[in-house]
């Protein structure tokens, strides 16, 4: 079989069925059926990197850390559109278009207003070059690899054409509670809406957050039509998809005021049930010839205006405010109402954030208050109805001791959330336990949610040091655990025992400690016992890290508890000990921030393993070579990534050279 071209054929089917589900929106298989040629891609790429393509589907998952947004100055400008809010208002709009137009009547393309980020795409034969936001609408900042990561916008058209178009990218709701749920877990500043979740992932200097964001596009403008024929808004979206790029589907041609009013109404009703937020309706002139005529004013063109909906608020009763613990301690507050119905669905909670938003608002127990959706999704309260307020109201007094464990809690300068310390507080332990294990801490496999819930309700594992003391008795008390799913647990258990300290340090969750920050303290201080004894002055000696993260590192060592934990973790058998590259090595070493390429078959290394030393080493191992690869190391029957080296000058090494360069021990 020649593993090149079923690797293209492969690409080809899977984007042919992205094009279908994001497109069309006619998908013509499962989900499983994608993710099982997706993962069939994944390998074949990373046992043949060579044969990469820029298209494939699995390039959308991030990796560069950006050091900042260039300028892009649009050819043509980006104008926002005037508002509307009424039934009379659109009417006067209608009445100055067909004056200035001279007719009757006007055909209008009517639009969902997506709530989210203005983007521009360029398309150059055919390839995504350039990405960038709206800015001022003459000026805005290139975000192209951040574009790339989301996988609603195609690396390539299915016609090799030069392309300009504009759209919006946003938050699906899904991804917006996901991420908003996570981070009020880790104690941060949950985003207000999904516009500005898109618009701070987009912003994001590393890829690979923005990759995980779950972003998606709507295209609905061509700034630079290209070869595009198109003689309307409406044929133009539908051109847009032959080429394959994703517009919404639901966008309609109205005939008169009433017609456009009719469908305001209808998806007014509907925007709650949507899979994204819309904040009102486009209505646009179809025909260009008669956009042309109209033309723009300073700020905004003349045919096209917004109908903005108007926000809906419910009033209902405070009956109390219910406290629970996250991961890391933080202690957040829930609204408990009588329930009402808003936005399309019965709402009974809504989040409180943290005590410096209940106090800011005053509110007390048995309050009237007005509750929102904010961006349709999330309950917010927005007023207390103080005329309603009994007369016997009290002001409401804040928890000071953990509603799980009664540790005392803690309000931390410059945090808003409160947050309970105590390590071994009941409500941490279940979610730190999911944490220890996942892929980037432990990655002890196989050991999922599920499996970690009944762990923990049954009293087989009360910390994560617990893990390290399981049979396979207690592995068979679970449901549906047979001896081969337990046997499997305990190895991966038993292999997670040699990581290398970094990713101990990951797992422990202390607060602000990250997978790059653990790293960089692991390979300073070498052992987790000089880490934990560390002075805070000691920590603020190391130049990426702040006096946030020493703080954090003195106060979660310094509890008894921690030591007590770290105790029955060496008993187990956990390597306490960083076993990668030292950082005096990575500085001397000739692979410190050099972007490096690997092809053809290797002989004294796997493929990963090498990727792995290199990175210890300060260097960075891409899939494609470019201008900007720094070194391309060749085993035996290089591929076009030699020949493409060659071409640009680029320096080429073999595996002996490479083991010549090598620091001792990092050789086999």
């Amino acid at each position: 079989m020649d593993i090149q071209q079923h690797m293209k054929n492969l690409v080809e089917k899977l984007n042919q069925y992205a094009y279908e589900y994001y497109v069309l929106d006619r998908p013509t298989v499962e989900d499983f059926e994608y993710d099982k040629l997706y993962q069939e891609l994944e390998k074949l790429e990373s046992a043949h990197p060579e044969f990469v393509s820029l298209d494939s589907p699995t390039q959308k998952v991030g990796g560069k850390i950006l050091a900042g947004f260039n300028k892009v100055t649009h050819d043509v400008p980006m104008m926002s559109l005037s508002d509307v809010f009424s039934k009379e208002e659109l009417i006067a709009f209608d009445n100055r278009v067909k004056k200035a137009l001279n007719q009757k009547e006007v055909t209008y393309c009517c639009e969902l207003k997506i709530d989210g980020l203005a983007i521009s795409l360029r398309y150059e034969n055919g390839r995504f070059v350039r990405g960038a936001t709206r800015g001022d609408g003459f000026v805005g900042e290139d975000i192209t690899d951040n574009l790339k990561t989301i996988r609603s916008i195609p690396h390539v058209l299915k016609e090799k054409i030069n392309l300009e178009v504009r759209g919006e990218c946003y938050m699906p709701k899904a991804s917006f509670q996901n991420l908003n749920k996570k981070r009020q877990e880790e104690g941060l500043d949950v985003f207000a809406n999904p516009r500005n979740a898109a618009a701070g992932s987009l912003r994001q200097l590393d890829t690979k957050v923005t990759a995980k964001r779950n972003l998606s596009t709507f295209l609905y403008t061509v700034a630079d039509f290209g070869p595009l024929k198109a003689q309307s808004q409406s044929s133009a979206l539908e051109e847009l998809k032959t080429v394959g790029l994703q517009v919404n589907p639901e966008f309609r041609l109205c005939h008169n005021i009433e017609e456009i009013w009719a469908y305001i109404s209808e998806f007014q009703e509907k925007r709650a049930s949507l899979p994204y937020e819309i904040d009102g309706i486009v209505i646009k002139v179809n025909n260009f010839s008669d956009q042309d005529q109209l033309g723009f004013t300073v700020k905004s063109p003349r045919f096209a205006t917004a109908y903005k909906f108007p926000p809906e608020e419910v009033e209902t009763v405070l009956e109390d405010i219910e406290w629970t613990v996250g991961r890391t301690g933080v202690v957040t507050p829930t609204a408990l109402m009588t329930p009402v119905l808003v936005a399309g669905s019965t709402v009974s909670r809504a989040s409180l954030h943290n005590g410096d938003y209940i106090e800011l608002k005053d509110l007390r127990l048995k309050d009237h208050v007005l509750i929102y959706k904010a961006g349709d999704i999330i309950p917010e309260v927005s007023h207390v109805i103080l005329e309603k307020r009994p007369a016997d109201s009290e002001k409401y007094v804040l928890p000071t001791t953990c509603p799980v464990c009664e540790s005392p809690l803690v309000h931390l300068d410059e945090e808003v959330a409160l947050r309970c310390m105590n390590p071994m507080c009941q409500a941490q332990l279940l979610e730190g336990l999911n944490h220890f294990v996942s892929r980037n801490a432990m990655n002890i496999s196989g050991l999922g949610t599920k499996i970690i819930q009944q762990l923990f309700e049954k009293h087989l594992v009360k910390d994560v040091a617990d893990l390290y003391n399981l049979t396979e008795t207690d592995f068979l008390t679970l449901d549906k655990v047979k001896e081969k799913s337990a046997g499997n647990f305990l190895t991966a258990i038993e292999e997670s025992k040699k990581n290398s300290l970094e990713r101990l340090l990951f797992g422990l969750g202390i607060r602000h400690v990250g997978a790059k920050a653990a790293k960089i303290l692991a390979q300073h201080f070498k052992t987790l016992d000089k880490l934990a004894t560390a002075e805070k002055e000691t920590l603020l000696e190391i130049p990426t890290l702040g006096e946030t993260i020493a703080e954090s590192v003195r106060f979660y060592f310094a509890k008894e508890e921690v030591s007590l934990l770290i105790a029955e973790l060496k008993a187990a058998g956990v390597n306490m000990t960083y076993l990668g590259a030292d950082t005096e090595e990575i500085a001397a070493n000739p692979f410190k921030d050099k972007v490096v390429v690997l092809t053809g078959k290797l002989e004294h290394f796997s493929r990963e393993d090498l990727k792995e030393k290199i990175e210890n080493l300060g260097g960075n191992v891409t899939g494609s070579v470019s201008k900007k690869t720094d070194l391309v190391i060749v085993g035996a029957d290089p591929g076009s990534k030699y020949t493409k080296a060659q071409s640009l000058n680029i320096p080429i090494m073999d595996e002996r050279a490479l083991l010549n360069l090598l620091p001792q021990g990092e050789q086999e």
